[in-house]
């Protein structure tokens, strides 16, 4: 927090001795790379499909492709929508330096703002990914995330959370959250992880099985939510009524490539960006993207506000890697980032820019001013036709449908005519943009898109934005 350009000047001339061992190292010359400029200037930012053949080659035994030291565990991340999986490559340094690290400093982080917390006095429960691990050679093994660091925890971490292994490792996630939910209700639980999405699933299915009201009543002993992966901003009503009282929330920013940022005041919007656990990062200028060779600037120059595409160089063996996320800054001093979207997850038919941090806002004021709760929706793109012009589309899964649809749909595009004046300026007279049209879904709609794709549980999720009809077209035709 004191020295953060000093701090990733040195991880980067770390990341580069090691680089310089490795075939790709040799093939950009990291051995006579000794600054920021000619780092940028001699490594090419890279996307997945770009590192796919060294990944590949790692994954049928090959090592110092991309790090120096060997790589025996791959991280499976789906994206959020791509058919293809991805597999980020894991090694004990970014286990211990900064997945295992980025944990500890979390829980350092919350105690210094709650110094009489008896967080550790009760068991943290787990709600992640499908654990399934798979051998892929007899050195080397995959699976998502979860699986990863579950497999390499040290044995105490067992003791302090729920549920046990066995539960924590099924794939099957309609059968997981009965099982989770049926072997933590007696447990002490003081915290609980996980994206909120199957969170609220679970929450709900305990309530069913205890008769209770509110989760306190079964856990009166909860402080903390710990949550990631998507916004907050759409359930956090929901989760103050469906855990009863006070509790503690704290955002993560915690993917396969890395855990890059948390909350270290909960009084600031923004997450702390982790600057010393093996992660050297660029911003790219939004406006770069799609460019032939795009710029990236540092620290020293980045804005508050202005949309940024996440670059990084990993002591994972990524180098000058494109997330896919988009983040804004809302603090320079310390360095504090919100996530705003994907590069992918965006409508912009006609100008508008409407990204997910704007529809995320929108859905949460909308909802407040109808008295309603939003479980989840998708949006995107009516396109121009004959005789009218375009709209945004939204299927939106209410836990009760508003009274009066019409009203929901005037508030919604009031919130995002505030927010975004690129939509306000679309919208002006319905010249470009007419009324969004919305269509509320039966409970578990999108649990049955996922299904049907075999993205059902963890890190899956409905793309909020699209600026296609893909998805939107494919819900609808399953309805």
């Amino acid at each position: 927090m004191q020295n953060p350009v000093a701090a990733q000047r040195e991880v980067l001339q770390d990341l580069v001795t090691h680089g310089q061992y490795t075939e790709i190292g040799r093939k950009y010359n990291m051995n006579k790379l000794f600054n920021v400029r000619d780092f940028k200037a001699a490594v090419p930012i890279h996307t997945y499909e770009d590192l796919k053949p060294y990944i590949e080659r790692l994954m049928n035994g090959e090592q110092n492709l991309l790090w120096n030291t060997p790589v025996t565990w791959f991280a499976k991340s789906s994206g959020t929508t791509s058919d293809k999986s991805k597999f980020i490559p894991i090694t004990e340094e970014s286990l211990n330096d900064c997945h295992f690290q980025a944990s500890k400093d979390v829980l350092s982080m919350y105690y210094n703002f709650n110094p009489d917390s008896d967080l550790l006095t009760g068991k943290g429960l787990l709600i992640g990914g499908s654990h399934q691990v798979s051998p892929l050679n007899e050195d080397a093994q995959y699976g998502d995330l979860s699986a990863v660091l579950f497999q390499n925890t040290p044995i105490w971490a067992n003791w302090i959370r729920t549920p046990e292994l066995s539960i924590a490792l099924m794939d099957e996630w309609e059968n997981k959250i009965e099982s989770i939910a049926q072997a933590t209700i007696a447990e002490n639980v003081t915290s609980i992880s996980g994206v909120p999405t199957w969170t609220m699933v679970l929450i709900k299915r305990i309530l069913e099985i205890s008769g209770k009201q509110t989760l306190k009543e079964v856990w009166p002993n909860l402080e903390l939510y710990l949550h990631g992966g998507v916004s907050f901003t759409p359930y956090r009503d929901q989760f103050k009524k469906l855990i009863g009282s006070n509790i503690n929330f704290l955002n993560m920013y915690n993917a396969s490539e890395g855990f890059f940022a948390a909350q270290n005041d909960p009084n600031e919007e923004g997450m702390l960006l982790f600057l010393q656990h093996g992660i050297f990062y660029e911003f790219m200028p939004i406006e770069e993207q799609g460019k032939e060779a795009p710029q990236t600037i540092g620290l020293s120059d980045v804005e508050i506000g202005r949309q940024y595409a996440l670059v990084i160089s990993t002591n994972g063996g990524l180098w000058r890697y494109l997330v896919g996320d988009t983040v804004q800054f809302t603090s320079l001093n310390p360095f504090r980032i919100n996530v705003s979207g994907r590069l992918k997850h965006y409508i912009n038919a006609f100008g508008e820019e409407v990204i997910v941090d704007n529809s995320d806002k929108a859905i949460a004021l909308a909802s407040n001013r109808c008295h309603v709760v939003v479980n989840d929706y998708t949006a995107a793109p009516i396109y121009f036709s004959d005789n009218s012009n375009g709209s945004h589309e939204w299927l939106i899964e209410f836990e009760q449908p508003p009274a009066n649809m019409g009203e929901f749909a005037y508030e919604l595009d009031c919130a995002l005519k505030n927010i975004n004046s690129d939509y306000e300026a679309k919208r002006h007279k319905d010249i470009a943009l007419r009324m969004p049209v919305i269509h509320a879904v039966p409970k578990g709609s999108f649990n049955q898109w996922l299904k049907s794709k075999g993205k059902l549980g963890g890190q899956h999720k409905i793309p909020r934005l699209s600026n296609d009809r893909k998805y939107i077209d494919e819900i609808k035709a399953m309805l």
